[in-house]
């Protein structure tokens, strides 16, 4: 069943989209899933999941991501390689030939809406040209009821045409592919790429301009649960690899969301309806709460079948390492609902260090805290990313870099202020190596780690003795209940003590040369923060 929504040529002609073909309004998933295999470009596999090619793009493409440079943003965007400019003149004519290219074209609308605070809620429309992209925002954004919809008037708009191409040499744009954020217009433009992702990271980046300069809301590159006992609410932040999704799925613990949330003065709550998860080497052993979320409603982007079936071979990177599917946040049993949690008491910033430096567990100051923050380290190892064959130490700000339209100090000072007006925990956990780097030491158990997490959640690293890291200031703990005590302390795992030495010195040079490019920006305290380092003049 669709629901009309006032007119909807009129609706569309409000932003310079007339003369469409097909105007599919607000279909329901079964309809959009119909669409899509009537249209040839999709398939069903036997758990019922939709699956589709995205083209000649599987991810993201950040140097092809602009934003429009006016009065509004001038001043306020930071720019750079993350915030690449664009010319208000050249947005108008490129939304032209978009809207050009669409006209006698079958279009597929989705109205819905971002952030479960109904405080902080933004309303957004999608254009798609493909059904199953948007079936992608059907899953990943809010649904509205029948009767919002009916009253749905959207404050962003994206329109995403994948098969638009555009003349970079006339254009502006780099290559034939672009998405283009302008928030004085509140129009995001995508064209030249059928990667869905584009669309979700697109609003994240929005929410992270809007939230935090206007509305004095965190916003998160994070997930986050709820204990089932005490109804405490946790947040992991980590980069790919380091066990975030594992880690913050806990039988014990609620799922809030596993991706992007807001931190407002009443607490946490997701920014998404959806989860979008990565599938490579997925097995229901390892990750049963994601594989069987991959049925009937579920999109599958990338993947491929084994020989003259439909079930999907997840172990396949022919297409990409980035295999992805994204479903409803009701697909999770354990979600919940609506998905807003109270003030965190315990955050986790996760990182998998192939070089056995960092400690399996450490609390966190303030200073530390916005320092580590920023500095959103960790190391790539083979298999987490094509072309990696060997450990590259990773440090990307908030860790989000990419979605940041301002500047990392200006989320890492609110994360300080909310860290000491509630009096919250944060911890730095290593998921990597100890004992030696890779190829040296061990990979740090994960039954160890949960324990570790677990003894944060309940309080018990609270009753604990701590002493202080060399080099890095950390606090670690002496002992924790079914952790071996000398796993604590990274040194000790050591056999040769002065490599350890020298290669946790290394390490810290890299903080700091990473830092580099915040330091003019940061505050005292997080200066104070930084690691002793030699760094070479």
């Amino acid at each position: 069943m669709s629901v009309e929504l006032k007119n909807p040529v009129a609706e569309l002609a409000k932003i310079g989209l007339e003369h469409l073909g097909n105007i599919r309004w607000n279909l329901s998933a079964a309809a959009l899933i119909e669409q899509s295999l009537l249209s040839g470009e999709a398939q069903l596999s036997d758990t019922g999941a939709l699956v589709i090619k995205t083209g000649e793009f599987t991810g993201r493409a950040p140097e092809d991501r602009f934003v429009v440079k006016d009065e509004l943003t001038a001043n306020t965007v930071d720019w750079g390689k993350v915030n690449i400019t664009f010319e208000p003149a050249k947005f108008e004519a490129l939304y032209q030939k978009v809207a050009a290219y669409l006209q006698d074209k079958e279009v597929f609308v989705r109205d819905a809406y971002v952030c479960a605070d109904a405080d902080y809620r933004l309303n957004v429309r999608v254009v798609a040209q493909k059904a199953w992209g948007a079936l992608f925002c059907y899953n990943m954004f809010m649904r509205p009821s029948e009767e919002e919809l009916l009253n749905h008037n959207p404050e962003w708009t994206i329109v995403c045409a994948p098969e638009f191409k555009a003349n970079p040499a006339i254009d502006g744009t780099r290559r034939s592919n672009f998405v283009v954020v302008n928030f004085s217009k509140k129009i995001v433009l995508i064209g030249g790429t059928g990667y869905t992702g584009e669309m979700k990271k697109s609003i994240f980046s929005i929410l992270n301009y809007v939230l935090p300069a206007q509305r004095g809301v965190l916003s998160m590159h994070c997930s986050a649960n709820i204990g089932r006992e005490n109804g405490d609410t946790a947040v992991f932040f980590g980069l790919s690899g380091t066990g975030k999704t594992t880690l913050s799925a806990d039988p014990n613990r609620n799922l809030i969301g596993d991706d992007e949330h807001g931190w407002s003065d009443k607490g946490i709550f997701n920014f998404e309806g959806g989860c979008y998860a990565k599938t490579i080497n997925l097995s229901a052993e390892n990750e049963p709460e994601i594989y069987n979320a991959i049925r009937y409603g579920a999109l599958l982007e990338n993947v491929e079948f084994y020989p003259n079936t439909r079930t999907v071979d997840y172990a396949s990177n022919k297409i990409s390492e980035n295999t992805r599917v994204s479903y409803p946040l009701y697909f999770i049993d354990n979600a919940v609902n609506p998905a807003i949690g109270g003030i965190p008491k315990n955050i986790f910033f996760l990182t998998c260090d192939a070089f056995g430096v960092l400690p399996p567990i450490a609390k966190l100051s303030a200073g530390q805290a916005m320092y580590h923050f920023i500095s959103g380290y960790t190391a790539k190892v083979a298999g987490t990313e094509t072309g990696v064959t060997e450990p590259k130490k990773t440090f990307s700000a908030c860790f989000g870099a990419p979605f940041l339209p301002l500047h990392p100090t200006k989320y890492a000072e609110m994360l300080g202020e909310k860290m000491k007006k509630h009096d919250v925990n944060i911890w730095l956990v290593n998921t990597g190596w100890s004992g030696g780097g890779v190829g040296v030491g061990k990979r740090m158990s994960i039954k160890y780690t949960r324990a570790l997490i677990t003894a944060a959640l309940n309080g018990e690293l609270e009753k604990v003795n701590f002493e202080t890291m060399p080099i890095f200031g950390l606090s670690i703990p002496t002992s924790c209940a079914n952790v071996p005590a000398e796993i604590l302390n990274p040194k000790n795992t050591w056999a040769d003590k002065a490599a350890y030495d020298n290669k946790a010195q290394s390490l810290a040079n890299d903080f700091v040369n990473n830092f580099e490019k915040y330091k003019a920006q940061a505050n005292a305290e997080i200066l104070a923060a930084a690691p002793t380092a030699t760094v070479p003049a």
